[in-house]
């Protein structure tokens, strides 16, 4: 197993981000920046959803201002699961997961019990706040007088997910996420507030191309391609003294169909399975046989998967310290897939038309850049 990758929460990932950058802008409780960055009193966090460091690495030859910020990028990792749910709550409360408890695409749901997906909230609770009381970076930060803005699409306003994880900022909604020169003056804009600022912009276009047609497909390299345009001209109209940071919530694997291991075409791999959750690349099986179905799974799955109990993931380190209030959230047995392998049902169609997925520790899931770009000295 030393060929996953493991996150070194406290170091070096997305949860210990927003925390660096409290630090540099006097948020009390933020005293010591575990990421490096530049000093300032001005930072725009821009978070493209499947910027993998691995791929941006692949692809230099395809994009200018990124290729330059990469040759002094700093490399991050996810948490586990490496999925933007769990990315966006570990950037946005600078916890790991066992602690702020989404744990991962789709999950057992504390309240009805049934599976509940993060990203539409379809099943989630109600009482959010409840679900992840953690107070967010974004809060501290707007607590301690820092001008706090988020610059994202209109339709994650009032989201589970953002009322979960990103909570604290002023919302500036992006009705036609394409306005590119729109997004740039409304960044801009909240840059310049206050004495001191923090703006989170999102960006999704990369990981629904590389989702639907590939990584390093036409459609991905068109979409890179305008994320690179994008970030240069944010830096441009952007004043000096604002720090661009830029990077991503996890990589991604292009999975071939024949690559996806159905669930159903595999008899008895569901024995003892209560309740089938997770994705592709890292499933979360829900069982009182924990031991049995491990020892059936490891046996079917082989060199294919790293199938551990729960136990097991939380002393290798894969969540972080677990909170007990949110240990039922994560599988009774985890079934991470190795290479370029996936774990399918036919009950989730729309699963099965995914090329580019992600979720598992592999250096191509897990691995994000951090582009510095602090503009003119």
């Amino acid at each position: 197993m030393t060929d996953w990758v493991l996150p070194r929460y406290g170091r070096d990932t997305l949860a210990d981000l927003l925390g660096s950058v409290a630090a540099h802008l006097g948020v009390p409780g933020h005293t010591w920046p575990a990421v490096d960055l530049p000093s300032a009193r001005r930072y725009v966090v821009l978070l493209v959803d499947g910027l993998g460091h691995q791929l941006l690495a692949r692809h230099l030859g395809d994009v200018d201002h990124l290729s330059e910020l990469f040759g002094t990028a700093q490399r991050l990792t996810a948490g586990v699961p490496s999925t933007t749910a769990t990315s966006l709550t570990c950037l946005g409360t600078g916890c790991a997961p066992g602690r702020h408890g989404v744990a991962g695409y789709a999950f057992r749901s504390p309240e009805s019990g049934g599976v509940m997906n993060a990203l539409t909230w379809e099943g989630g609770p109600e009482d959010v706040a409840g679900f992840q009381p953690v107070e967010t970076v974004f809060e501290q930060a707007a607590a301690a007088g820092v001008a706090v803005t988020s610059v994202a699409p209109a339709r994650f306003e009032a989201s589970g997910l953002t009322r979960a994880a990103l909570r604290g900022p002023d919302f500036v909604a992006m009705l036609d996420e394409s306005d590119l020169a729109l997004r740039i003056m409304e960044t801009v804009r909240a840059s310049r507030r206050g004495e001191r600022s923090l703006v989170y912009v999102y960006e999704r276009a990369l990981d629904h191309a590389g989702h639907g047609k590939g990584v390093g497909s036409d459609r991905w390299l068109e979409v890179l391609r305008r994320v690179d345009l994008f970030t240069k001209l944010l830096r441009e109209e952007l004043d000096d003294d604002v720090v661009l940071l830029v990077t991503g919530d996890h990589g991604m694997v292009d999975i071939a169909q024949d690559r996806m291991i159905m669930v159903e075409d595999e008899p008895g791999l569901l024995n003892g399975v209560d309740l089938f959750a997770g994705e592709g690349r890292l499933r979360q099986l829900y069982t009182s046989s924990a031991d049995q179905v491990a020892r059936r799974w490891r046996s079917r799955l082989g060199e294919r998967a790293w199938v551990v109990s729960r136990e097991e993931a939380v002393d290798a380190g894969w969540f972080g310290p677990l909170d007990e209030r949110v240990a039922d959230r994560f599988g009774d047995v985890l079934v991470a897939m190795r290479t370029d392998w996936a774990v399918m049902t036919r009950a989730l169609p729309r699963e099965l038309t995914l090329v580019g997925q992600h979720g598992s520790l592999t250096e191509a899931e897990m691995a994000v850049p951090l582009l510095v770009d602090a503009g003119a000295p």
